[in-house]
């Protein structure tokens, strides 16, 4: 097979991994609290921690996944950012005031004061098991698509999955929130640069901008504005309703976000580093997608560049990461690579911090089990963080087992346990009779619920026709929402009614 990665494109690729070694122990040489190891003291730039936002959340997801939904199934998730202006709304006003008068470390710290220590635990548990998931999946994805630019079998997808997780562990464990910060900003204009690189060589070789699609593609998915079919794919207003939530759900739940708006100044920075990390998310998303268009109208022409392992339609999410290793010149394939291992990289740092804030706050200081000294303190954080990532990466090697595309397994992925997650919060800050017994058991029927949608198709069965899920994975955040307010508003309406019964007797 002709091209692949050369010496000069290898050679770029360890500078990159070498350069966010060496910042992590710089900025780790500097902090000598917990506070500035996972807040960056609270006074960071709202714009570089508007980036980080981004970069923690779509990463490879969105540098895989969006292109090869784009050849595949169709331009429908291109319209989900309307939903991005009411999630906006009620993130701004309504979510982040009140993080930001609390100012803690964890944000499940706060569920403590309203519904106690117990469901405290409950969040934060979740959160772990949701971000090393999500991370596993992460660094699993990126193993992949290097197999696809060597040219190697997939055996060779745990190895790869070592090395991605090794960098980004150590200078996370090294560096601390600043250190992931300053790189996420890096890696989102990578992703950028290398989107913009793809998009502009493909328009070079075919002489203009013959490759914009002018009508819907034969093989692209039926995508209505909208269905009462749960097992439509993707429709478009489900698609918006969808994102809505999910945008929500990750604002008010998540511990990466909180730490983010914890590591700036007040409620207006806050609000201003959200406001950056939506523009940023539509501006690289959209890229994205034009990548997408511009592959498929390339291999479209020239049909005899793609290998005979690869089909164009189902094989969507390996064409970019084949295109970045054989068709781009030397030296342009190694900046594009750097950054897809950026985009991994993003979620695995941020996901590795974050999880070792919640079990520093939530379990080992919550319970008396950190020194009293503060470098003792950053020490055992640190340490935790390498220990916390290497989890990440032996975990990688499992998520093959879950069926789709990248879009469709990384949305069931993570909307599993977000929505759940949110809801805790929702009846901390806005159900004043909630009980700690129905928000409970409320959480445990919205997983179940999330789970049931997620896993539709190795559950019921797929499909006959059509071969897909008969629940689409769109309704995976929404319906475990939906039945975790709804059963947990109900059993704790009637704790609080039984409880006012008993006051009067």
């Amino acid at each position: 097979m002709p091209g692949g990665l050369t010496a000069v494109d290898w050679a770029i690729l360890l500078l990159y991994a070498l350069g966010t070694v060496v910042l992590g122990y710089t900025c780790g040489r500097r902090q000598k609290t917990t506070r500035e190891y996972f807040t960056g003291s609270g006074r960071m730039n709202p714009m570089l921690i508007g980036f980080s936002m981004f970069a923690t959340l779509l990463s490879t997801i969105s540098y895989l996944a969006v292109p090869g939904e784009a050849i595949s199934k169709g331009p429908g998730g291109l319209l989900n950012f309307l939903a991005y202006p009411f999630a906006f709304l009620i993130v701004v006003y309504a979510i982040i005031p009140v993080y930001m008068r609390s100012r803690v470390t964890s944000a499940y710290e706060l569920l403590e004061e309203r519904l106690g220590v117990r469901v405290r635990l409950l969040g934060a548990v979740l959160f772990v098991l949701l971000r090393l998931t999500w991370m596993s999946l992460l660094v699993f994805l990126s193993a992949k698509a290097v197999t696809v630019m060597l040219g190697v079998d997939e055996a060779w997808i745990p190895l790869v999955t070592l090395l991605t997780g090794l960098v980004a562990v150590l200078y996370t464990s090294l560096g601390g929130l600043r250190a992931v910060v300053i790189t996420d900003t890096v890696q989102a204009l990578l992703m950028f640069g290398g989107a913009c690189l793809a998009i502009g060589l493909v328009t070079w070789e075919l002489g203009g901008l013959s490759w914009i699609p002018t009508g819907w593609q034969p093989h692209w998915d039926v995508q209505p504005h909208f269905s009462f079919d749960p097992g439509v794919r993707i429709s478009i207003l489900g698609s918006i309703f969808y994102v809505f939530v999910l945008t929500i759900c990750v604002a008010g739940g998540d511990q990466t976000m909180v730490q983010r708006f914890m590591a700036t100044r007040d409620v207006r920075a806050a609000r201003r580093a959200y406001l950056t990390h939506l523009i940023v998310s539509v501006v690289i998303i959209v890229s994205l997608w034009t990548v997408g268009f511009a592959l498929l109208g390339y291999f479209q022409e020239f049909p005899g560049k793609l290998p005979g392992g690869i089909e164009l339609v189902r094989d969507g999410d390996d064409v970019f990461p084949y295109y970045i290793a054989y068709m781009l010149p030397p030296g342009v394939s190694g900046l594009v690579v750097s950054a897809m291992f950026a985009a991994a990289m993003s979620s695995i740092d941020s996901g590795v911090n974050s999880i070792t804030a919640v079990v520093t706050r939530d379990f080992l200081a919550r319970f008396g089990r950190l020194p009293a000294s503060e470098r003792k303190r950053t020490r055992i954080a640190k340490i935790l963080a390498f220990a916390i990532g290497g989890g990440v990466v032996v975990g990688g090697s499992f998520l093959q087992h879950v069926p789709g595309n990248i879009w469709a397994v990384s949305n069931k992925t993570s909307s599993l346990l977000t929505a759940p997650v949110f809801g805790l919060f929702f009846f901390a800050f806005f159900v004043p009779f909630a009980k700690p017994l129905g928000v409970a058991v409320g959480t445990g029927l919205g997983i179940v619920a999330g789970a049931l949608t997620a896993f539709s198709g190795p559950l019921f069965g797929m499909d006959p026709v059509t071969g897909k899920d008969p629940v689409s994975f769109m309704w995976v955040a929404p319906s475990a929402l939906a039945v975790d307010l709804s059963a947990g508003t109900l059993i704790s309406y009637w704790q609080h009614r039984r409880s006012r019964r008993r006051v009067a007797r």
